[in-house]
Order: C-alpha cells, then structure tokens, then sequence
C-alpha cells in the first residue's frame, strides 16, 4: 500500500469565497496551498454566491456534519419584475413582470417564509433525480420536478429597498436551504416575480466572515506560514454538543475503538483529553460507545499535538 501524500493537518480554515470558483476549487486549493493530506467543506456555496466557506483539514472532516447541520446567515438582494431559469442572475429571463412590491406588501409576505416551510430546490442544483444532479438534466434541457423539501426559517428581515426593482434581505437558516428558492418564491407570493441577484454567507455556525482570509490571499499566505496560523482548532466545531473529558486510564482502549467507562447521562457527544477531542459517539448506559476516532485512529495512542491555534 502507498503512502498518502501530504502532512496530517487537523482543523478549520475559513475562507472568504469570491464569486467565481466552486466550493471545491476553493478546497483543493488551500489543501494545496497547505499540503494537507485530506480536506472537504461543511456547506456548498454556488459558484456565484460568496462569503463564508469553512474548510475541513484531516481529522475536522469528521466533524463537518456538526457545521452542516448548524444555522448559517446570507444577505441577498432580490430582483424583482424577472424570474430566470435558475432563480439568480446566471440565467435566461424566462418571466417578467412590471408589478413592483413596496416595502410594507415585502414585509407583510415574509411571515410565510418563517419558521417550519417547505421550498422546492431550484431546478439548476447538485439535487439528485435518479443518480444524475438536477443541473446536469435542466442543462440538457430535460424537465426537472423536485420535491419540495423542509426548511428551518430562524429569521427573515428586509433590510432595505435601494430602488423600487431591488430589495435587500438577511436570512438565518438551517441545513439545506436555498437562498434562491427564498428569492424566487418570495417573488411568486407577491406577483411581481423575482431572482437573487447575489448573495453572501455572512457566517455558518461557529465561522465569521470577520475571520476568514480571501482566497485571492491563500497562495501568499501559506508562502509566509501566516495561513497554516490562521487554521483554526477542529474542536471549535464542536461547540454545540456535549463534551466529557476522558479518564487518562481508558485512552488504551478508546485508542483502538472500545467502549470506555462514563458516569455520565446518556446522550451524544465527544470525549476530550485537556479540551483536545479524541472520538465521537454515544454514551448509553455509563458506557461511552466511540462512533468516530479523532486523531487516535492514526497510532494505537492519540496523537495530543494537534495543529492550529489553541483553544480559549
């Protein structure tokens, strides 16, 4: 068997993502720029939207699914009086309408957008219909229908109206939305129609856009060392679950995947030597059943090291 290429670096770097590259573009290039051995993303943005994209290094891979189910924030402005084949302005006009909402009918429709709603994906989206993504079909000109999906709504709040063809808004959302669902719905409800005409994640659970680097800087950086000093702790992904540190004399066995004792409640968490995690999993019955390995599934004994900078 081969040696993985790359060094093992384990955490999260935020990167301010311009519009332009993919979600994945931005990823192999800061694990090129780093020579990382392994790198992934918690949360896609479009190639047009920009803002706040939290980069996985090594082991923070395993807590990504932490980051994704978390609530994320965009601003977006929406342009009303045009519905586009794929509700931003990448695509044809396929509607128009000379009807233009005024502030009070905007604020009057956004009740409907909050809370427990259901959105139906844009037909121009990585959805899957029968093994092949949704915008693969829609560019071969084939007729996409996706179901309509369940959507937390924390908040939606008009922040303004520049002019009567645009209005600009902040979304707080959970898992799985589409910020151009919102905009083109929006548009349908008030019979003016409507597309987003861009939009930008302003944070995604614990990330800030205060706290990314731009990627235009991450080649320079990572030249200088400043970018391995802005990776930051994978534990900070870890915030919202619960953590219980982990008896020094079970880490042989939690070393190689076995239950270890917990006086503990049951629930799902981590375990953490000196607030560095070491596995995830599920405590049932005082016994803490490890469901993922952090950093201890290289060697038979944790790696403690770790990289980026120290919690607190």
């Amino acid at each position: 068997m081969g040696r993985r290429k790359g060094q093992d670096i384990d955490g999260w770097l935020v990167v301010d993502k311009p519009a332009g590259p993919s979600s994945a573009a931005v990823v192999n290039k800061v694990r090129w720029a780093l020579g990382a051995a392994k790198a992934g993303h918690a949360g896609t943005l479009d190639p047009a939207a920009t803002g706040v994209l939290a980069v996985a290094l090594g082991e923070a891979t395993k807590t990504a699914f932490a980051v994704e189910g978390a609530l994320k924030a965009y601003r977006f402005v929406v342009r009303w009086g045009q519905a586009t084949a794929t509700d931003d302005a990448e695509g044809e006009v396929v509607a128009m309408s000379d009807l233009r909402p005024d502030a009070a009918a905007i604020r009057a429709a956004l009740g409907a957008f909050r809370g427990a709603i259901r959105q139906v994906p844009p037909a121009y989206s990585a959805v899957k219909v029968d093994g092949q993504r949704a915008y693969a079909l829609a560019r071969a000109g084939e007729a996409v229908e996706l179901a309509a999906r369940e959507l937390w709504v924390e908040r939606l709040e008009l922040l303004g109206c520049p002019d009567a063809d645009h209005s600009e808004f902040e979304l707080v959302c959970g898992k799985g939305g589409y910020v151009r669902a919102i905009g083109r719905d929006l548009g349908a409800a008030l019979g003016c129609l409507g597309h987003v005409l861009w939009l930008r994640r302003v944070w995604s659970g614990p990330f800030r856009a205060e706290d990314a680097v731009p990627f235009d800087g991450v080649e320079d950086m990572a030249a200088s060392g400043l970018l391995l000093a802005r990776v930051l702790p994978l534990e900070v992904a870890l915030g919202g679950l619960t953590a219980w540190p982990c008896p020094p004399e079970a880490l042989e066995r939690l070393s190689h995947g076995n239950p270890v004792p917990l006086a503990v409640p049951d629930g799902a968490g981590w375990v953490h030597l000196d607030g560095q995690a070491l596995a995830l999993g599920q405590v049932r019955g005082g016994l803490f059943q490890p469901d993922r390995l952090l950093r201890m599934g290289r060697t038979a004994h944790p790696t403690l090291t770790g990289t980026g900078r120290p919690l607190g």
